[in-house]
């Protein structure tokens, strides 16, 4: 049966439409949430310090948050896809771990590039996240197949290697890389010059695209791989640049914000549960959702103990490391039953 026709359609406009206003109210309403109260007439007149709060801190920050949300979002969409397992993500896989080892070993070395720490540190985040890859992926080889249940084993090790290696390296840093190694262990949204914020956005969107394009691909390799093989997709060509797309959206990230947790895990199987399995509708709303979902996350973070500004990485993984134990509950239940 062709599912592309008839009423079924409208689903296809109408809930990444639904999304995609979720994402706007967020986007509008955030910005004006903090521990210092803002007027819309004192910053549209220009009245400090009302203006440069919102401008440009407040604004900043969400815009990251959005594009870091959705980009972890997407990446645990991918993965998830990939391995046939609802537990994969960007943070239990140990890219995110790679990625902010790599930006650490960068800025242990004095290597950051003015105020925004690019290219410098987001090319080392990126390597850092496609060696945790390629050890992970080495780890749960078995032969030509890949075990979902070793792949996770192996990122939960490399995760903690990557954390040690970190930890061994702050006992050697300066105060300042000391304080900077910190915000990365916690995952925090900061403001970010425009020129950062505008290259993930490009990166983001690129691999969104890439993804969206190839969503009856993605269908039917989440359906299998010898069933995908035989409706024509090169699986292992393919299975490679996901893999790939997906390192380097979460190393991305991580370059900016740290290893933000759990979002990944959260985010795409939520959706699942909600809209069904089909890529064509998973890409798009995992995007516009898992930006909605990080900008209030980190509006919360940011308010709930004012002064005192909570890393959001510890926000995701209050909320993630439950859902998480949820997921694997389930998981043993129905392996029992």
């Amino acid at each position: 049966m062709d599912t592309d026709r008839g009423p079924g359609l409208n689903r296809f406009v109408w809930v990444p439409f639904l999304c995609l206003v979720v994402l706007a109210a967020t986007l509008v309403v955030t910005p004006w949430i903090g521990s210092s109260h803002v007027t819309a007439a004192r910053v549209f007149a220009g009245v400090s310090p009302d203006v440069e709060i919102f401008y440009q801190f407040r604004v900043p920050r969400v815009l990251l948050a959005a594009l870091a949300g959705g980009a972890l979002a997407l990446a645990g969409t991918l993965f998830q896809a990939l391995l046939r397992d609802s537990l994969a993500d960007p943070f239990t896989l140990g890219i995110s771990s790679g990625a902010s080892l790599g930006a650490v070993l960068a800025i242990c070395f004095g290597t950051r590039d003015g105020g925004t720490g690019l290219p410098v540190v987001w090319l080392a985040a990126l390597s850092g996240a496609a060696l945790a890859f390629l050890l992970v992926l080495g780890l749960a080889s078995q032969g030509p197949r890949v075990s979902s249940f070793s792949l996770l084993m192996a990122g939960v090790t490399v995760n903690t290697m990557a954390i040690a290696v970190i930890l061994l390296l702050k006992t050697t840093a300066s105060n300042a890389q000391s304080f900077a190694i910190n915000r990365w262990l916690m995952g925090s949204i900061d403001s970010h010059e425009p020129p950062a914020i505008a290259t993930l956005g490009v990166v983001v969107l690129a691999a969104a695209g890439y993804a969206w394009k190839n969503a009856r691909a993605w269908n039917l390799v989440a359906a299998g791989e010898e069933w995908a093989a035989s409706r024509g997709v090169d699986t292992s060509r393919f299975l490679w640049r996901g893999f790939i797309l997906g390192s380097a959206v979460a190393g991305s990230v991580a370059a900016l914000t740290g290893p933000v947790g759990f979002l990944g895990l959260i985010v795409p199987h939520a959706l699942r549960l909600m809209v069904g399995a089909d890529h064509r509708l998973l890409i798009p709303c995992s995007l516009l959702l898992g930006g909605a979902f990080l900008a209030v996350c980190d509006t919360a973070a940011r308010t709930v103990a004012a002064p005192n500004d909570i890393p959001v990485g510890v926000v995701t993984a209050m909320l993630g490391g439950p859902f998480f134990l949820w997921l694997l509950k389930g998981r043993q239940q129905r392996f029992w039953s």
